[in-house]
Parts: structure tokens; sequence; C-alpha cells
């Protein structure tokens, strides 16, 4: 189990970078982007493998909310605004495979022919389209709320 947590916390570690890479951040901030980032997946990660198997939509809300506080207390001490290092942490945990699936499932759906085979893809479309509304919902209310709860300390690095 923890091999697969270091895997998970790497992974998203790595594609943290390249994604603050994308808007060149400081120098300084590609380190902090890593480590929230390998901190807040590896929490989802371990919420939803570990004792608690909480569902993906409340283990998400949490780390995005863990996300968004690590950014927060740690932007004074990079000297960098907060949301510098919270979104390129925040990305790796985007539901891509539930966007795939979804525009999948409606593709099936404007493709296929008889009642059954169309109730059967919407099913598939709905059900991924809702999953990844609500994953892409709770992280932006996980991940910005520590920003309107520690304002001060938020706002502080940009001084």
């Amino acid at each position: 189990m923890l091999l697969q947590i270091f895997q998970d916390a790497l992974f998203a570690a790595i594609a943290a970078i390249g994604f603050a890479a994308i808007s060149t951040p400081p120098r300084n901030a590609y380190g902090w982007c890593a480590v929230i980032a390998a901190i807040g997946h590896s929490l989802r990660f371990v919420l939803m493998n570990a004792q608690t198997q909480l569902h993906i939509i409340p283990a998400t809300l949490g780390s995005a909310f863990a996300i968004g506080t690590l950014a927060v207390f740690l932007s004074p001490r990079a000297r960098i605004p907060a949301e510098t290092c919270l979104f390129p942490a925040l990305l790796p945990m985007i539901p891509g495979t539930y966007a795939y699936k979804a525009f999948g499932g409606l593709a099936l759906c404007l493709l296929s022919e008889g009642q059954d085979a169309f109730g059967r893809n919407f099913y598939l479309f709905a059900h991924n389209a809702l999953m990844c509304s609500c994953l892409l919902l709770c992280m932006v209310l996980g991940a910005t709320l520590p920003i309107f709860l520690f304002q001060k300390i938020s706002f502080r690095a940009t001084r």
C-alpha cells in the first residue's frame, strides 16, 4: 500500500510540474506545486482505498480542500500567490476518464438505432457527465474555500 501511495504522489507531482510549466510561474513555485499536488492526490487515494473507502466525490472534496489549505499556508513562505501553486496542484485530479466516457456515451446515443440502445447509451452518458460535473464542482469548492476562509493569510504573499 505504501508503494502505491508513493507512486500516486510521484505521478501527481510530475503532472503538477507539467501543468505549472504551462503558466510559467517563478522557478521556486515548481517545487511547491509538486509537493502540494503529491500530498493532495495521495490523500484522495488513501481516502478512497484505505479503511474509510470513501466514494470519489467526498474524497475529491476533502483532498481539494487540503490542496487549497496547503496552498494558502505555504504561499507566504514561497512568496508567491496561493493560486500559483493551487491550480497546477489541482489539475492532476481532473476527472478525464468520466469526461471521455460521457462524450463517448453521447456519441453512441446520437448514433444508436432503437429505443433500448438509446436508453442504455443515454444512461452511460448521463452517469458519466454527472460524475464529471460533481467532481469538478467539488474541486472548485474545495480549493477556493480556504482562500476565502483564510483571507488574511491568503493575500499576505501578494503584499
